[in-house]
């Protein structure tokens, strides 16, 4: 098996989509995987915060490799030694959170094949087991791309009405598309609800099978999105509750 494509979407945001992806992508590389994590929300990019570089300058980011100005590799860091990974490999292509950066690739566009062709280099490149995306919240160009070339799409949601209706719509959209596994994760669960009533009805509502119900646990208000919570503590539930995401993908 290699080359993988595993797309973290959610219609809205603040699901926890990047947080799930970079805790994915680790555990994964622990398994001994080589994975990279592609930030394609550049819009509103932060996935790097997570890896703990949200201080430091960061030479190439995709916009650059979007306009032309240098290759998806350049903009590829190695983040296994610095996490303390042994086994496997861990890249990361961050965005740009630069108000210029954002702000001329929001006015100027860019072409979806050329990030398309990018997912494509960087598996090639690196000799990618996963390739992760985390995307863009809703439905847009980048999304649809990032879903039609998925092999499996986690459609991350609430339990907020708002929240389940953009994931029926984003379901059906995928299911359009023809994406071979399609899953569905629950995060930030309430205390009061009850697990088995969620998938439950979940389940049946969408006809789409609920991989993982993350509880809204004080680690998560903890971490603040400032590191990745599976090496720091792989004993927690949210790590067992990524391992069950990841399960799926072996």
């Amino acid at each position: 098996m290699s080359g993988k494509i595993v797309s973290i979407h959610s219609f809205r945001g603040g699901t926890g989509k990047s947080n799930i992806a970079a805790n994915l992508a680790a555990i994964a590389a622990l398994d001994g995987k080589r994975v990279a994590v592609i930030d394609t929300d550049v819009a509103s990019p932060g996935i790097h915060v997570i890896f703990g570089l949200g201080r430091e300058k960061i030479e190439h980011t995709l916009n650059d490799y979007l306009r032309g100005e240098c290759e998806i590799t350049d903009a590829c860091i190695d983040m296994t030694s610095r996490l303390g990974i042994k086994s496997g490999k861990l890249f990361l292509i961050p965005s740009s959170m630069s108000a210029t950066d954002i702000t001329r690739i929001l006015r100027e566009g860019y072409e979806v094949s050329d990030l398309k062709n990018g997912f494509n280099e960087i598996i090639k490149a690196r000799n990618l087991d996963y390739l992760i995306i985390d995307t863009h919240p809703g439905l847009d160009r980048e999304t649809l791309l990032s879903m039609a070339t998925a092999d499996y799409l986690f459609v991350v949601a609430r339990v907020d009405q708002q929240d389940l209706l953009g994931t029926a719509a984003t379901l059906s959209v995928a299911r359009k598309l023809q994406v071979p596994e399609i899953r569905i994760v629950i995060n930030k669960k309430p205390s009061i609800y009850e697990d088995d009533k969620i998938i439950k009805t979940v389940e049946e509502k969408f006809k789409a099978k609920v991989v993982s119900v993350i509880p809204l646990l004080p680690l998560l208000i903890e971490a603040g999105s400032r590191y990745i919570i599976v090496l720091k503590h792989p004993d927690n539930l949210f790590t067992r509750c990524i391992e069950d995401i990841y399960q799926i993908m072996k």
